[in-house]
């Protein structure tokens, strides 16, 4: 392998090929669930590079890797234990390359981060709606292979409905120019949304073309509670009714969840927590004036309190109060983390069902196990719950993952399949549910997923033992 080290560092320059010293930082995932071994970590500067990069790798028939941030949370962007994997990082790559005022797009390289990417289009006078916890150290490439979604979902999408263009380097280390910016494009495959949510496994994302939006005038964040999950639904409807498009947000927190704020983080204040089963948070982007939206707020929120669906509710007075209510939201599974090791779920459920699904699993979970916690959050607006499984109180947390992570892993995914629902919703495969896939998705769409592989990748190479088994 010596050979293709040094090709590697002609192509990206000695510096940034890594062979030696601590690479955690690259071969551990973000949830510190498994340690890879990389033969090299390479890093990029251009597509170019990334194009030769891949054509060194592909003539040796050695692994890549595709890396952003590696933030992820299904162990997709780390490699495995075999010392054979080159780790490809594009974290140099961070251009926004240009802003189409006209055509309300941003074109950026793949390893700019994703708070880069919002604020350079808001210094454009522009929203880039996409948001989610990590968004100051996950980059638009990972975004796009694992097809996030984020807390703005219910208005504008996941990271697929952003993105009008790609820039791609194909197994073979072909670039693929696809950064049109076009919104119709009838001319064969969308080969764009093959890439998208494909975790790296077809391919390298290394620049894309992101939608636009004008900065809404206004923007109100509210904090209500609410007695049941159906009651949520209840005020979901409302919202929906009395904003309409302004509804962007729509986060429903169950009362442990906020227990854990509380508990490991004393100094942010959570509305409500010990008065409720559960909370919600609202976000209302108005277009005409803050006055108008502050409005429309007290109206809604009049209306569910009148039908019960809320028996308490609070709009931010400014800024300032807003931040402080997402930062409670954002902050659910930092306090659980502080509480201990936990097992966590990513998933979707048609947004009618879920009261029927939470009530039916959360009574199945604790009937199996005696004195589990749920912690259950997420978009309900999107119809995306992190319905996560904490330990009993007084449990070792890495002994009830030993025993109990399969079976409840299977249990809850189990429920998701009876109520039409997916074992991820927006965190991806990874090698974390590799595994699991075959158990929950139909074999007519693995056959044809596997026949996608074979075609782009039929050496194998990219990102090998993600989303599907070898």
């Amino acid at each position: 392998m010596n050979g293709l080290i040094e090709t590697l560092r002609q192509a990206v320059g000695a510096n940034h090929v890594l062979v030696d010293g601590d690479l955690s930082a690259w071969e551990q995932d973000w949830r510190k669930r498994a340690r890879g071994k990389a033969l090299a970590v390479v890093r990029p500067g251009t597509t170019e590079e990334v194009a030769q990069v891949v054509r060194a790798c592909a003539a040796a028939a050695t692994p890549i890797v595709p890396q952003g941030g590696n933030t992820g949370m299904v162990v997709g962007s780390t490699p495995d234990d075999s010392g054979r994997a080159v780790v490809l990082n594009l974290t140099r790559m961070n251009r926004v390359r240009a802003v189409d005022a006209a055509n309300l797009t941003i074109t950026v390289d793949a390893g700019c981060v994703l708070q880069t990417v919002q604020e350079a289009a808001e210094a454009a006078g522009y929203l880039f709606p996409l948001s989610l916890a990590a968004e100051g150290s996950c980059t638009i490439g990972g975004n796009l292979a694992t097809n996030a979604g984020g807390t703005q979902v219910v208005r504008y999408g996941n990271a697929r409905e952003l993105c009008l263009g790609l820039e791609v380097v194909t197994a073979q280390g072909e670039v693929w120019d696809g950064l049109s910016g076009l919104r119709k494009d009838n001319t064969g495959y969308d080969l764009r949304d093959l890439f998208i949510g494909s975790e790296g496994t077809l391919g390298v994302i290394t620049a894309a073309t992101m939608k636009l939006y004008p900065l809404p005038r206004a923007t109100l964040t509210a904090w209500a509670a609410v007695p049941s999950m159906d009651a949520a639904l209840a005020l979901l409807g409302l919202a929906h009714r009395h904003l309409g498009a302004g509804l962007t947000g729509f986060e429903v927190m169950g009362q442990f969840a906020l227990g854990l704020v509380v508990k490991h983080m004393p100094q942010l204040r959570v509305p409500f927590q010990q008065e409720s089963a559960w909370c919600v948070l609202l976000e209302n982007a108005d277009q005409e004036s803050e006055e108008h939206a502050r409005a429309q707020f007290e109206r809604l929120l009049e209306a569910a309190l009148e039908d019960g669906c809320a028996t308490d509710a609070v709009v931010a007075e400014n800024i300032a109060q807003a931040r402080a209510l997402w930062h409670v939201r954002e902050n659910i599974p930092l306090a659980q983390a502080e509480e201990g090791l936990n097992i966590k779920h990513d998933i979707s459920i048609p947004v009618s069902r879920i009261p029927d699904f939470c009530a039916e699993t959360d009574a199945l979970l604790k009937r199996e196990i005696a004195g589990v916690r749920l912690v259950n959050f997420g978009h309900l607006g999107d119809g995306n719950l992190h319905y996560n499984v904490q330990a009993p109180e007084e449990d070792d947390m890495q002994a009830f993952l030993r025993e109990h992570e399969e079976r409840v892993n299977a249990l809850v995914f189990d429920q998701v399949r009876k109520f039409g629902g997916s074992i991820s919703a927006e965190h991806g495969i990874g090698t974390l549910k590799v595994g699991k896939l075959p158990h929950y998705k139909s074999p007519v769409a693995l056959k044809m997923m596997r026949a996608v592989k074979d075609a782009l990748d039929p050496q194998g190479i990219m990102n090998p033992g993600k989303v599907l088994l070898p």
